[in-house]
């Protein structure tokens, strides 16, 4: 590649993108752009943020209430490794409700305070946020401008630097595009100014009024209606205009119109406050530098201020207060009045601020907090939004699959290694129910449930094996009155747990276990069951057990189960016995048979073509698996057709997913298929054993074809290696085929 062409090619690229986003205007070029999309250019930050976040897109994804709102600003970035929010789609919606809210009163007036448990992804939900203004601030619609000072060189205008009436001043209507040898000074606005602010309050109130009222039929921004120019702004206009006799037009000549995008690494226009001791906002004598002597004679006279900090940095943003509550109080009193009037008053002047506050607090800091008399004035400007921990695992196991990979760990991660991670901790974090608030007809139910039943209720709202179909009905319509049940408690459901940064912690330690040559599930188990025995060092292993819950050495044993169940049923798909399609076609078919008993009409005999009265015998073969017992057949049958239509009324565009929907029942097929072949199932895991131990001299050509088979399909339906595919069949041997 030719060095020359190539830096000829990314000048012109970097040329045209400049002025294709219009990067440099002129007042009267960023008027012109004002009138032709006023809503767009007269947005404070709620709005602003909340158009960001509209811009990414929403959709409906799955919850134990049925369907909930996800926005997809809060997945991972174009480009970006991690920084996904799994789950978590209530505090989107809140967070996203508060903005409304805001945008509906005209200013931000609360400050957004995100509480939980450490580890509940608190920061990960304001990092998806400001990552997407990032992106946001970069596409047209998210074009954000403020104001620069040009001051032209003697050598192009004679005189005293853009203040003379030197008729020679007239070839020029503004000073915004001049080349930088022309320029003797740039004077920036650390506040970010709008430039809408150069036009007086009236005249730009009636402008507002006329053009984004009219067209958005909406309440006006404060901040523009009411908002100014900062000190230093307001001096260098005031000065401009009083050397130019009051002429506006030659004050907004000096203004240069500048594009600026929201950056987290450079700090602009988004900010994260650490909880260390520090002031937030600060200023400094601009005209004490050394650099005074390049100022514009005229304002060699007068004191300009050029303010700093985080509130400067992050205004028409967003700024973030993590671990608010580990500050001395004294540190951010200044909220108090500052969420309320949006202004800071400093020692000169008061500092005007539009900028959406949101902040991050542990529980235990939060409600030590509340015991603080200063908590009564903090409480009317503060919103509190509840993030608590993950409790559906599918979704936990996002945030272990994103990080856990064979790169990360340096070895083949095998399968439901970070599964059994997410079960058990989701399983930490479950409450017994309070059986008293249910209707007395699921009383019962709701008392008996395991914590592993519960869970599965929350994740695919699967009720327990052992209730009948009309139990199980009614359990699944409280589905979601269970989940929200502790919602107005302080030690509500998903306070305390296993965090997901213990479980990392636990996964990494579990790759490093000699004993595998993968990270195994197994070797997570056993990271697991040690991290159970340090009581002193979590104090959610120091909560009373209560029927099974909390009682987290057992409940590891429960995800072993588990695990046990879904790897035993893998290995036994993979040998071909009987497939799931197999399953299927006869669950289908029975179906069949009790669709017609119920509406009392025969149907068609596929080989003879004869109309027949649905088969019994067939109908109560299959019930004497999957029926629980002591049900009635006909009452199970109807049941089963209920479920069935009561799922398309749910689903109306989804396909039936027979082993999804009965799962129980399903479960009760394989078992009994499992007992009934015990023994062909011990001898075909045997030879996969020999086989993998290079014994496979004593197994006939027809065993190693089978064996080879079973491999295959376990490596390409399921993911395993030849190493974890044989510490997972040893592991099933001892527990369920010794």
């Amino acid at each position: 590649m030719d060095a020359k062409r190539f830096l000829q090619q990314v000048g012109s690229a970097v040329s045209d993108e400049f002025v294709k986003d219009r990067t440099i205007l002129s007042f009267e070029e960023y008027l012109s752009l004002f009138l032709q999309n006023p809503r767009q250019q007269a947005r404070n930050a709620a709005q602003y943020v909340k158009d960001a976040i509209d811009s990414f897109g929403q959709e409906l994804v799955p919850h134990p209430s049925g369907r909930i709102r996800r926005f997809k600003i809060f997945d991972c970035a174009l480009g970006e490794r991690g920084g996904r929010v799994a789950g978590q789609e209530e505090v989107q919606n809140d967070i996203y409700r508060l903005l409304g809210n805001f945008v509906r009163t005209g200013k931000v007036n609360r400050l957004i305070l995100l509480h939980g448990p450490n580890g509940s992804a608190k920061s990960t939900l304001v990092s998806a946020i400001k990552r997407g203004l990032e992106q946001y601030s970069r596409a047209p619609a998210g074009a954000l401008y403020r104001i620069n000072w040009v001051f032209p060189s003697e050598k192009l205008i004679k005189g005293s630097i853009g203040f003379s009436d030197n008729p020679g001043q007239a070839d020029f209507p503004t000073f915004a595009h001049l080349e930088a040898e022309n320029v003797e000074v740039r004077i920036g606005c650390e506040v970010k100014d709008h430039p809408l602010f150069l036009i007086p309050r009236e005249e730009r109130r009636r402008l507002l009024e006329h053009t984004v009222k009219a067209e958005a039929d909406g309440v006006l921004p404060e901040y523009l209606l009411e908002g100014g120019l900062c000190h230093k702004c307001r001096t260098i206009s005031t000065a401009l205009l009083s050397v130019n006799g009051g002429d506006f037009s030659k004050v907004v000549r000096h203004a240069q119109i500048e594009r600026f995008y929201i950056s987290r690494q450079y700090q602009l226009g988004t900010v994260t406050v650490e909880p260390q001791v520090s002031v937030d906002a600060g200023y400094q004598q601009l005209t004490a530098d050394r650099s005074q002597h390049n100022l514009p004679p005229a304002l060699h006279n007068i004191v300009l201020f050029e303010p700093r900090g985080a509130l400067v940095a992050a205004n028409r943003g967003l700024i973030e207060y993590s671990d608010l509550l580990k500050r001395p109080l004294e540190t951010f009193k200044y909220l108090l009045g500052t969420t309320e009037s949006g202004e800071v008053p400093l020692e000169h002047f008061i500092l005007r601020i539009d900028e959406v506050l949101i902040a991050s607090a542990n529980e235990k800091h939060l409600t030590a907090f509340k015991e603080l008399p200063d908590f009564a004035s903090f409480k009317g400007r503060i919103e509190l939004v509840r993030v608590p921990y993950v409790r559906r695992w599918r979704v936990e196991r996002e945030i272990y699959d994103a990080e856990i990979t064979q790169t990360t760990v340096g070895k083949h991660v095998a399968p439901h290694a970070t599964e059994v991670a997410s079960i058990w901790a989701v399983l930490t974090r479950l409450k017994k129910p309070i059986p008293d608030r249910y209707p007395q007809e699921i009383r019962d139910l709701v008392d008996r449930l395991t914590p592993c039943e519960k869970m599965h209720l929350y994740q695919d709202g699967i009720a327990p094996a052992r209730l009948s179909l009309a139990q199980a009905k009614e359990l699944r319509k409280a589905v979601q009155e269970l989940y929200e049940e502790s919602d107005a408690y302080p030690n509500y459901e998903g306070r305390s747990g296993a965090s997901a940064r213990e479980i990392k912690t636990s996964l990494f330690n579990a790759a490093q276990n000699a004993d595998y040559r993968c990270l195994h599930p197994l070797a997570v188990l056993e990271e697991l069951e040690a991290l159970c025995k340090d009581k002193s060092v979590y104090e959610f292993l120091q909560q009373e057990v209560v029927d099974g819950y909390h009682d987290h050495e057992e409940l590891v044993r429960t995800t072993e189960n588990e695990y046990l169940e879904l790897v035993d049923a893998e290995v036994r798909d993979s040998m071909g016995l009987v497939s799931e399609g197999q399953y299927n076609e006869l669950f289908e078919r029975y179906l069949q048979h009790i669709s017609h008993w119920v509406k009392g009409e025969k149907l068609r005999n596929r080989i003879t073509g004869e109309m027949e009265r649905p088969d019994e015998g067939r109908m109560a073969e299959l019930e004497a698996i999957v029926m629980p017992r002591g049900e009635d057949s006909g009452d199970f049958r109807r049941g089963m057709i209920a479920a069935i239509g009561a799922h398309k009324l749910d689903h109306p565009d989804d396909e039936m997913d027979y082993p999804r929907i009965f799962t129980d029942l399903f479960r009760r097929l394989r078992d009994h298929f499992f007992e009934e072949r015990k023994r062909v199932l011990r001898k075909n895991k045997e030879n996969i054993l020999k086989f993998l131990s290079d014994d496979r001299a004593t197994l006939s050509a027809k065993e190693q074809a089978q064996v080879e088979s079973t491999l295959k399909t376990m490596a390409g339906k399921y993911g395993y290696c030849d190493a974890c595919a044989k510490d997972t069949i040893v592991f099933v041997m001892r527990k369920r085929y010794a």
